[in-house]
């Protein structure tokens, strides 16, 4: 009998091209080069005797045709791969597949994971790279860590873990001298330093306080936590960050809590996972590992 299937390789590289909407997206998803994706899905193409994608600016739309041929070939492409999945835990035990955004990653999970290994020698751990606009349906990983609130993708079961209280920080020596920090004003009046991606922070504290004066400008904002906290300990201001990602800072004296005065917000960070697929067993021990870590304010959203 005469084959009329695709290879899987060219499926894989059609099907990540029409999610993401970029060749070059897909690329980093499958871990080749763009030329192979580009190659993968004219040959498909070629196979097929229609064109699957057309070029709209800078995206790949997929045509009429590539939408029809999409939905087709999609539920069986993540079912192979699903299978294959399972087979490999089968053969080689437990594994969990996580996808975790980089900040919660580096400043709170990674130095408790030890734990985690000593409790559960033999769930092998697996972490596949963080994407920004990850529709968490991957049937290869088996949960999301991602930061949210209400809004999750339709078929996402997400339970808030941590990361809703919002604490100002500052430099050791703000708090000692002749005019050290004692009330919101007394921080308020000194540099602020905000997060690029989250520059709402100081006024939400603000309101949540009942202060109704204007938000201070910032006197610099950065990208990234571990750059915001670089900064307040180097003495250059003040800043307004979740607790649970300046913990070992705090610790270490490196930082110290401006005002012992916290306020709580609804974006925090959330276990994720696709509500069709039962959770496997490793899974329901790290969901009740990272739960226990996150203490008695991790409850089910």
């Amino acid at each position: 009998m005469r084959m009329h299937s695709p290879s899987l390789s060219e499926l894989h590289a059609f099907a990540a091209a029409a999610r993401l909407g970029s060749y070059s997206l897909a690329a980093q998803e499958l871990y080749v080069t763009q030329g192979g994706i580009s190659r993968a899905i004219a040959r498909l193409e070629e196979h097929l005797g229609f064109a699957l994608f057309e070029r709209l600016g800078r995206r790949n739309a997929l045509t009429a045709a590539g939408q029809d041929y999409l939905q087709a070939i999609e539920p069986a492409v993540m079912a192979i791969e699903a299978a294959s999945a399972a087979a490999r835990r089968r053969r080689h035990g437990p594994q969990l597949r996580l996808s975790v955004i980089p900040t919660l990653f580096s400043h709170w999970l990674i130095p408790r994971l030890p734990d985690f290994n000593r409790r559960h020698p033999q769930i092998m751990l697996s972490f596949a790279p963080y994407r920004r606009d990850d529709p968490l349906n991957a049937p290869e990983i088996d949960a999301w860590i991602r930061v949210g609130s209400q809004h999750w993708p339709a078929g996402v079961e997400a339970e808030y873990v941590i990361g809703r209280d919002l604490i100002p920080i500052c430099h050791p020596r703000e708090l000692q001298g002749p005019n050290p920090i004692r009330s919101e004003q007394d921080l308020l009046n000194r540099p602020l330093l905000f997060h690029t991606n989250y520059p709402g922070n100081w006024a939400s504290w603000m309101q949540a306080r009942g202060l109704s004066q204007p938000c201070p400008a910032p006197v610099a904002d950065f990208e990234t936590v571990a750059l915001l906290v670089q900064a307040v300990a180097a003495g250059m201001g003040t800043a307004m960050v979740q607790r649970c990602l300046v913990e070992e800072d705090l610790a270490s004296g490196r930082v110290a809590l401006a005002l012992d005065a916290p306020v709580h917000i609804e974006r925090g960070y959330f276990l994720c996972q696709q509500g069709s697929r039962p959770p496997t067993e490793a899974l329901k021990q790290f969901r009740r590992w990272i739960l226990e870590q996150a203490g008695p304010g991790a409850v089910s959203d």
